[in-house]
């Protein structure tokens, strides 16, 4: 299945996606975690367009083929203000599918703004909210691993692409290494014979910045808050391995949102749909069948 490009502006930045399905299908948003971008949701969003859903997945600012911020700015209520915009742009309320930093620039988006302002009504920003592997509450260590990586290469890049794959080999053990290397390129860019992360180092400058990383992204009193508030259908999606949150991180998060629902994939690391993309890709479409599609036909059961 073709994607079809789309840029929409917001703010400071222009943010790319690609589409995929038919338009006037009910629209999934994929938000991808830090030093990602939109491709790690390809295979998720191609499926799911062949199931009767439209699509998209997008680069974060500072991300891929997305704007890079002029001043460097990338708190959590930037990346909010993108999701808000990115909902603005299909001028009715997807459903968010956001992995760690995707999750909680969704999160914290529908804290700050939990209605749609183009349509002049009173409605949703989302349709439904699905956190993978992310919540307000997090593992230190888990966390710090993760940074340290995108830390290590982001100023100096790498010699190859033979040199990268063995970081990522080094940073994921538990996955088998691929012997072709071709999809990696996806997530690098090429400058001076070197080849560097596809994202804007001033990224991880900004969160390295111990004051910054906690006011900003990983904040359990704002996210928190925002998780209160939550009133649209909910999934969280732990990996069973994972060492960013742990089983009473979800557990404590299902207090604070007990409408929400909670999958673990087991065998699963921080990466769930990277690690076990089938059984995240069942997760996920039983997830909108019964929660998603069933609510929307009830919506136009009563507009009838």
């Amino acid at each position: 299945m073709n994607a079809t490009r789309i840029e929409i502006p917001s703010g400071d930045v222009t943010i790319v996606g690609d589409r995929f399905g038919n338009p006037a299908d009910p629209p999934v948003v994929f938000l991808h975690g830090g030093g990602q971008t939109r491709h790690s949701w390809s295979s998720s969003a191609r499926d799911l367009a062949a199931a009767g859903w439209c699509t998209l997945t997008v680069d974060l600012r500072g991300h891929g083929d997305s704007g890079w911020s002029a001043n460097g700015d990338y708190g959590l209520s930037r990346f909010a203000d993108d999701v808000v915009a990115i909902a603005e742009h299909l001028g009715r309320p997807p459903v968010l599918v956001g992995a760690s930093l995707g999750g909680n620039a969704a999160l914290s988006a529908l804290g700050a703004h939990p209605s749609l302002r183009s349509t002049g009504e009173d409605v949703e920003l989302a349709a439904g909210l699905v956190l993978v592997d992310v919540s307000p509450f997090t593992q230190r260590a888990g966390t710090d691993r993760v940074r340290a990586f995108m830390a290590r290469h982001a100023e100096t890049g790498f010699a190859t692409l033979e040199e990268a794959g063995n970081a990522v080999a080094a940073y994921q053990p538990h996955r088998t290494r691929p012997k072709n290397l071709d999809g990696l390129r996806k997530n690098l860019r090429e400058r001076d014979g070197r080849w560097y992360w596809h994202w804007d180092p001033a990224f991880i400058r900004d969160i390295s910045n111990e004051a910054v990383q906690r006011d900003r992204h990983l904040d359990p009193v704002h996210l928190g808050a925002a998780a209160a508030s939550l009133r649209v259908p909910t999934l969280l999606v732990r990996g069973g391995e994972s060492d960013v949150i742990s089983v009473e991180d979800s557990a404590r998060f299902l207090r604070v949102v007990p409408h929400a629902e909670f999958a673990s994939v087991g065998g699963a690391h921080h990466m769930v749909a990277g690690d076990d993309n089938a059984v995240f890709e069942d997760v996920l479409g039983d997830f909108l069948e019964r929660r998603i599609r069933s609510r929307l036909a009830v919506f136009a059961a009563v507009d009838d």
